[in-house]
Parts: C-alpha cells; structure tokens; sequence
C-alpha cells in the first residue's frame, strides 16, 4: 500500500521517543504538518509502482482530505492527518475500491443466470465483515504491528 510508505516517512520524522506508548501516538496534528512531503517519485521506487498510477491515487486522496500536497522544489505529498486518525477503510473509500467476495452488484439481478446462488448472502456478508474489520485498523495500527488478533470470533448462537 503506497500510502504506507507515506505513513513510515511520516513516523520517521518525528521526534525520538523513549518508550512504546509515547511511539504510538508520536505523530499529532502539528507533527503531521511539518513532516517533510515525500515525492510520488520516491513512493512509486519503494514500492515498484508506476508514477502515472500514484498520481491518480493521491489525487483521491488529497481530495478525500487523508493528504495534502506540498508544491515545487522539494515538494510531495504528506498526511493530512495523525496516523491514528486515518482508518484503512477510509483509504479505500477514497480510492472507490471495492472490496466484494461476490461477482454480482448489490442491485445486480443474480448470480447465476438471473438467480441469486445459494452462497450469495454468504459472500456477501463476509464483504460486509471485512469492511467492517478494515474500518477499525488504521495506519497507526498497520505500521506499528496492532493487526494481528484483532478479528473477532462469531458470537454464540
């Protein structure tokens, strides 16, 4: 995720800490702000991605308010945000990604031959289930290693 790198960049500008919790929340508001912006050159090398795509991804972004971008020399994009505030699902809203288990739309006629299959509320579901679970993790947690475990088991019947 390209943004990550943005995040990591983010994190690394900020003062030193001495311990874990002061680590997790290092990065505020005003430390966001006079964070160096990172140029998409930089992010697209890290990540082996195209400039070109970058380019249309953090206009989604910027235009969603999770970046801002930082014009001439020395110019980039940095998080508009602290990275506890900027939830993954929001990422991907910004970016008009779905995520969907099913092939058919939910205004779509069916899944097979105009029919609803008999999986369909299953997949559904676990769409609904994991953009739930993405809405709840946040850079923070991703680049801080806060993921794992956090899945829920289904309640008792």
């Amino acid at each position: 995720m390209a943004l990550l790198e943005l995040a990591a960049h983010a994190r690394s500008q900020g003062p030193e800490v001495r311990d874990r919790a002061q680590a997790e929340h290092r990065v505020s508001t005003s430390e966001t702000a006079r964070c160096a912006p990172l140029s998409l050159t930089e992010i697209a090398q890290a990540q082996a991605l195209s400039v070109a795509y970058l380019e249309q991804i953090f206009a989604k972004l910027r235009r969603a308010g999770i970046v801002e971008s930082a014009r001439g020399p020395g110019g980039g994009y940095r998080l508009a945000r602290p990275l506890e505030g900027i939830m993954i699902g929001a990422v991907i809203d910004a970016v008009d990604e779905s995520i969907s288990a099913t092939r058919c739309g939910a205004d779509a006629a069916g899944c097979v031959a105009g029919q609803r299959c008999r999986t369909h509320d299953l997949w559904a579901e676990l769409g609904q289930q994991i953009d739930l679970f993405l809405r709840g993790i946040s850079l923070a947690d991703v680049l801080d290693g806060h993921v794992c475990g956090r899945a829920m088991p289904p309640r008792a019947p």
